[in-house]
């Protein structure tokens, strides 16, 4: 049985709740909000297409998860609070339980940060997914990509490269990405690549700590270079900094990890700059929001990024990240 368009967004709607800051929300042209106020709207939109951000086999619950995590970590870059979201649909056919098993994946992050669904649309069309994610932060308290100053600390949370070897890993047939996966650490990097960890927490801890901050969506390497384009500053990187993967090291696979972890994206980690002075403070973040942080190098005068090996070589920055109309990496 398929689904028309009404059914469909009924189906959905069902899983929402009403709430003190939506005015009127999913059934009218648009919905109405009540920020708080002193607060300063931060608004997101991405968009996922089956073939290119996921795999056709992917489990629709991941899909729903995904869709709304890679938006979720936008908000996190700014040390935004999750408030609102809409989403809109493409779907070659509008199977229920298709649908039903998206909104269980979509929902079951929501609800964990509580962002609320207020509309969006559907159509019939090849599976592809877009959302525009709102939050709040107060008044000139976002972070942002622009104010990075030399002399300050790189740091990274997370293990970022453990996706990229999860994607690497199905484009060899050697990871099924639409079941769990029997050995624990290619089942932790199917995760990293099905599910990413919106670090939301982290990225409001972070407020008066840190100077720039954006996500590793990707590749660490190029969105590095976001933040030094933006704050006309350099990077090096220090390679023997960069964290290792202990779920690749028991797969037997460090040596593929390593030449992924600063070009390989969709980790959506949080790469950010910080005075050395806020070391302790940020080793304190570390432990109240249960996030690994890593110090991975320095912010100078100059331009561009370079990576320094444990020689104090400068290595090559090839692979920089994905280019989604290049189709490759820089």
């Amino acid at each position: 049985m398929s689904l028309d368009e009404f059914g469909l967004i009924e189906r959905i709607r069902r899983r929402t709740a009403a709430r003190a800051d939506i005015v009127l929300g999913i059934g009218d042209d648009a919905a109405l909000l009540q920020p708080q106020a002193d607060q300063q709207l931060v608004v997101t939109t991405d968009t996922l297409n089956v073939g290119v951000h996921f795999p056709a086999e992917t489990p629709p619950a991941d899909i729903g998860w995904k869709a709304l995590a890679v938006n979720l970590s936008d908000l996190a870059a700014m040390g935004a609070q999750p408030a609102w979201c809409s989403l809109s649909l493409s779907l070659p056919d509008a199977d229920p339980d298709w649908v039903d098993q998206f909104a269980q994946g979509f929902f079951q992050l929501a609800d964990l940060h509580g962002i609320a669904l207020i509309g969006g649309d559907t159509t019939r069309g090849p599976l592809s997914i877009s959302i525009t994610a709102m939050g709040q932060i107060a008044a000139g308290q976002a972070l942002r990509r622009d104010a990075a100053q030399p002399g300050d600390d790189i740091w990274v949370s997370g293990v970022p490269g453990e996706a990229g070897l999860a994607l690497a890993l199905w484009q060899q047939r050697a990871l099924d990405v639409s079941r769990k996966a029997g050995d624990a650490a290619l089942e932790h990097l199917r995760q990293r690549l099905a599910r990413p960890t919106p670090r939301v927490e982290l990225g409001r801890a972070l407020w008066g700590l840190a100077t720039a901050a954006v996500d590793v969506s990707d590749g660490l390497l190029a969105d590095l270079g976001h933040i030094c384009a933006r704050s006309g500053v350099a990077a090096d990187v220090l390679e023997h900094a960069l964290p290792a993967s202990s779920a690749a090291a028991q797969a037997g696979l460090s040596e593929a990890f390593n030449t992924l972890r600063g070009s390989a994206g969709d980790d959506y980690e949080l790469c950010f700059t910080a005075p050395p002075g806020q070391r302790q403070a940020l080793h304190e973040t570390m432990a109240s929001v249960a996030v690994p942080l890593t110090r991975i190098g320095y912010i100078r005068a100059g331009t561009g990024v370079q990576v320094i090996n444990q020689e104090g070589v400068v290595q090559g920055a090839s692979k920089q990240g994905y280019n989604h109309f290049s189709g490759a990496g820089d």
